[in-house]
């Protein structure tokens, strides 16, 4: 069943909308014409539509099912087109066959509703193992750690949400098997163990052997580095020692050129040249190429050595738990960096006057000093770091042992829960196995159902249906035939064989249509969808029909009203609008003994400013005559006027016994036997027009409320006189 719906954002329908909620399997909704209730049949006829897509569609358990929707859109789908689509009903069934059928789909009824009953359950069981869990998680997170959050806070790391905690809590309980320590020691252990954050610390870089050394100690250093001394040039330049002079002028001697670059006169010539090369001959070369080399190679790994050096220096100083003396290693570093720039400085030299013997500092010392410092520092760390790894061992005993406190402290409570959840859960479990079962016998009794159904089912049934029901009320100039070369295909056809599709008057289309959803309405366009349960929703069907053709489909939408309360057949509820007042109170009457129906709600649409509003009544038809109203004032005679209650008799009376029955004053006295009950008859008559028409005397102002109980009482004696008294206790809903 649908149980509530909301429409909003379309044609009439402002973005505050509409809300039909608790909806029962009989709806009447009410309106005047343009108020709105085609949009209510197209939306729930196609609630998917993006039209639709602020308005909100809401099932009874979340179980939708097949809505069938009579409006005019269905008229034109299916009587626009030539043929019409035949429909299966239980046609060829016997009584027995009926029957059977019946009581199975009763069953499969019953045992759906069980399934929903299950289902609710279930979720409410759900429910409670969620109320009972979280009840539990708020309890443990305000009673345990709350209480031991200041003392043992760390040891709860990793677990400071309420449920995480909880599920630890429960975790431990089961599996905690440690010591059992007082709380006063755990405590004091607590501040030894997480009193300061200790970790490991890494191992420092290791200072690898290099070349230093042996660059160092390189003779090249020593060597004064000159040209050879048996040219004729040579004495004169090592006499004069400008050697490196002339060698560094050599660079600037162009080959083509006479220009001496010292003197810059032409004094240059072939031999000169020749005494130049013979000078700087191969050794010298290859000895200027040796301080090149080992020149290159010192700046490059001193250079490494004093940056790798440096880091540890700067790292270290920040570090607050560093294990390095670190005094005595900046000393040392500064040391060393001091003698590798002297030596820096004496290679550039070398670089630049090969002819100068220097000597390089030895770093030996310095960087030994260094890696012994760096030794000892990384000693100290694994120290460090092996009690650390062995502090984390203790720091995991004591957690567990403050565990073990917490939940024998808490043992009770804890125990108490997971005997409710376990109850809880076993109870879900058995829930969840019958839910299986009844799903199973479900599926078993609806299979063993279209079973029955599938050789009792015929197309041509429906279709002798409506035209015994067109014969019935006069409509025989047509009728619905078997379209010819079409299975399951009709066509309305005239008594002279022609097709009377485009000659059928409006209201003769509207009555056939309608005549055709309701066989609809109990079968199927297929046999698969034939006993599939549904909603109907009804639009406004007696449109351009007269009073007659009126009284025909209220009387067939009555007879499935009465089905569908009994909860016989598959339409599970319906949903009526319409605009006409006669159509709404013939359609709603059910009997005079039933003003009120549990199964029934009423509303009426009302449209203001182009805006739609809709107002409940619940189970009160807001319909009513003006004879039924009379009665009803009459219901609520404490709260009305004694002149009022005079002017409500006599028009009942002049009503139903004078207008509809006939009958006159003395005929009415005459029912009364003795002459005491006809004067007292008498009198209220004349009492009844005397007020209809003028104002009570003095007399009867003095006492009305005597006089009003007095005459309601011969009132009432008139109907049971008159043997009519079960119209008067219908009326006033007396029993």
């Amino acid at each position: 069943m649908i149980q509530k719906f909301t429409i909003k954002n379309i044609a009439t329908y402002n973005k505050t909308g509409v809300e039909f909620a608790n909806l029962r399997k009989i709806n009447f909704i009410y309106g005047s014409n343009g108020c709105g209730k085609t949009t209510i049949s197209n939306f729930l006829a196609f609630s998917q539509n993006e039209n639709f897509s602020d308005c909100e569609l809401i099932w009874k358990d979340d179980m939708p099912l097949k809505t069938l929707v009579y409006n005019r859109q269905f008229r034109e789908e299916n009587f626009g087109k030539g043929n019409i689509n035949g429909i299966f009903t239980l046609g060829h069934a016997t009584k027995e066959e009926l029957e059977i059928i019946e009581k199975k789909k009763k069953d499969l009824s019953v045992l759906t509703e069980e399934g929903k009953k299950q289902k609710g359950s279930l979720e409410k069981l759900n429910s409670n193992l969620k109320t009972a869990q979280e009840t539990f998680r708020d309890k443990v997170w305000r009673q345990v750690y709350k209480k031991h959050e200041h003392n043992f806070k760390e040891a709860f790391r990793g677990y400071l949400y309420k449920q995480t905690f909880m599920d630890k809590l429960i975790e431990e309980y089961e599996n905690n098997s440690s010591e059992l320590i007082e709380l006063k020691r755990l405590q004091e252990l607590y501040k030894i163990i997480f009193a300061s954050n200790v970790q490991s610390l890494p191992l420092l870089p290791v200072i690898s052997d290099n070349d230093m050394d042996i660059i160092e100690q390189n003779e090249i250093w020593n060597k004064k580095i000159i040209g050879h001394a048996d040219i004729n040039i040579g004495n004169l330049i090592q006499r004069l020692n400008i050697n490196d002079w002339v060698n560094e002028g050599r660079k600037y001697l162009q080959e083509d050129s006479l220009i001496c670059p010292f003197c810059q006169k032409e004094t240059i010539t072939e031999e000169f040249k020749k005494q130049l090369q013979l000078y700087f001959d191969e050794t010298f070369t290859a000895d200027i190429q040796l301080v090149q080399t080992w020149g290159e190679k010192y700046m490059a790994t001193s250079t490494e050595l004093t940056s790798l050096l440096e880091s540890i220096s700067d790292k270290e100083k920040h570090n607050s738990a560093s294990k390095l003396n670190k005094d005595l290693y900046d000393a040392t570093l500064k040391t060393l960096s001091g003698q590798i720039a002297v030596n820096k400085e004496h290679i550039n030299n070398k670089r630049k006057e090969p002819s100068r013997s220097i000597s390089l500092v030895s770093t030996t010392e310095m960087q030994e000093k260094i890696k012994a410092l760096v030794v000892v520092a990384n000693q100290e760390i694994s120290k460090h770091n092996q009690v650390v790894e062995n502090l984390y061992a203790e720091k995991q005993k004591l957690i567990t042992q403050i565990w073990k406190y917490v939940i024998t402290e808490y043992q009770d409570n804890i125990k108490q829960y997971l005997e409710e959840e376990k109850k809880i859960k076993a109870g879900i479990n058995s829930l969840e196995e019958k839910v299986r079962g009844s799903r199973a016998s479900y599926v078993a009794l609806n299979n063993e159902i279209k079973r029955l159904t599938q050789n009792v089912t015929s197309v041509q049934h429906s279709i002798d249906e409506i035209n015994r029901i067109l014969q019935l009320y006069g409509f025989n100039n047509f009728q619905i035939v078997p379209s010819p070369g079409h299975e399951n295909q009709y066509q309305i056809q005239r008594e002279d064989g022609t097709l009377a599709e485009n000659t059928l008057s409006e209201g003769e289309i509207t009555f056939i249509t309608f005549l055709y959803f309701m066989q609809l309405a109990k079968g199927g366009i297929d046999k698969e969808s034939m006993m599939e349960d549904r909603v109907l929703v009804i639009d406004d069907p007696v449109c351009s029909l007269d009073s007659t053709v009126l009284f025909i489909v209220s009387s067939l939408i009555k007879e499935m009203i009465k089905q569908i309360k009994s909860g016989v057949g598959n339409i599970k509820q319906l949903i009526v609008l319409t605009h006409n007042v006669y159509f709404h109170k013939e359609v709603s009457f059910v009997d005079g003994r039933t003003p009120k129906n549990g199964n029934t709600y009423y509303w009426i649409l009302r449209k203001a400013d182009n805006i739609t509003s809709v107002k409940g009544y619940e189970m009160e038809n807001p319909i009513v005559s003006s004879y039924e109203l009379l009665w009803k004032e009459l219901k609520e005679r404490d709260h009305n006027s004694g002149i009022t209650i005079q002017n409500t008799m006599r028009r009942i009376i002049e009503n139903y016994f004078k207008i509809l029955g006939k009958f006159g004053d003395d005929e009415l006295i005459q029912k009364f036997a003795n002459p005491q009950e006809q004067e007292i008859c008498r009198s209220l008559i004349c009492w009844i027009n005397d007020g209809s028409h003028c104002l009570p005397d003095d007399l009867y102002i003095e006492a009305p409320y005597d006089t009003i109980d007095k005459y309601f009482e011969v009132f009432r004696k008139i109907f049971e006189e008159m043997g009519h008294i079960a119209h008067y206790n219908m009326m006033m809903e007396e029993k």
